[in-house]
């Protein structure tokens, strides 16, 4: 029984990683992305590591190219990578604003959407979203930059699910407040280890879960968009 090819990107620390590890663990192939190409705290048979920058064009065409060359086809594509420059910034910045959106926003929807190809039947895409992109659970004024390129994310996942609707299945998940290097806040405050969000992650992955669905994986509950 030949395994399944799950595509990762944003593999070098924090979820990524801790996924990439969960998934290899659970029997799957997994080719793991990050700028570098180089992984180095993941050694394993079933692993690939391909260097991607989301929000470089030339970057995406390379991954892809290369990854075509070695499988006809990916069986799950999880978009992981991402920034949060802003974290509990009350006011604007709009350098840190204008990158926010080339990673989280921009970079996502060029990278599936070149991959889209690649996606075997009854496939699926998973995007790491955040309920700080929930506009119906918005209460702070803080992150606009996070909050907002999370909001687009979860619209791209909305669109993408009518697009395909039984053929591909989407959604989006929250992965928790996780302690990764995505901010010193997150480093002190947060309250699951990647490997516990990871784990979290695997779980809904290999659930019944519907298309359409915005999942809070710490919690085990559905997220209102």
């Amino acid at each position: 029984m030949k395994k399944k090819k799950v595509l990762i990107t944003g593999d070098s620390m924090g979820i990524g990683l801790a996924l990439a590890k969960r998934m290899l663990s659970g029997g799957y192939l997994v080719i793991g992305t990050c700028r570098s190409g180089h992984i180095e705290h993941v050694k394993h048979e079933n692993f690939l590591a391909i260097s991607l920058d989301v929000a470089n064009v030339k970057s995406i065409k390379k991954a892809y190219q290369e990854i075509s060359y070695r499988f006809d086809q990916i069986d799950i594509i999880i978009n992981n990578a991402g920034i949060c420059p802003d974290l509990h910034q009350e006011i604007p910045v709009m350098t840190f604003f204008d990158e926010t959106f080339e990673v989280n926003v921009k970079g996502v929807v060029l990278f599936t959407e070149t991959f889209l190809d690649k996606i075997a039947e009854k496939g699926s895409i998973i995007m790491i979203s955040s309920k700080m992109g929930s506009i119906d659970k918005s209460v702070n004024s803080d992150s606009v930059g996070y909050r907002m390129s999370k909001s687009a994310l979860n619209m791209y996942t909305k669109i993408l699910v009518n697009r395909f609707l039984d053929s591909i299945k989407v959604a989006a998940v929250h992965p928790g407040y996780v302690k990764t290097q995505i901010s010193e806040t997150a480093l002190i405050n947060g309250r699951l280890t990647p490997e516990q969000s990871a784990e979290n992650i695997f779980s809904f992955l290999e659930s019944d879960y519907k298309s359409g669905s915005f999942w809070d994986s710490g919690a085990g509950t559905k997220l209102p968009w």
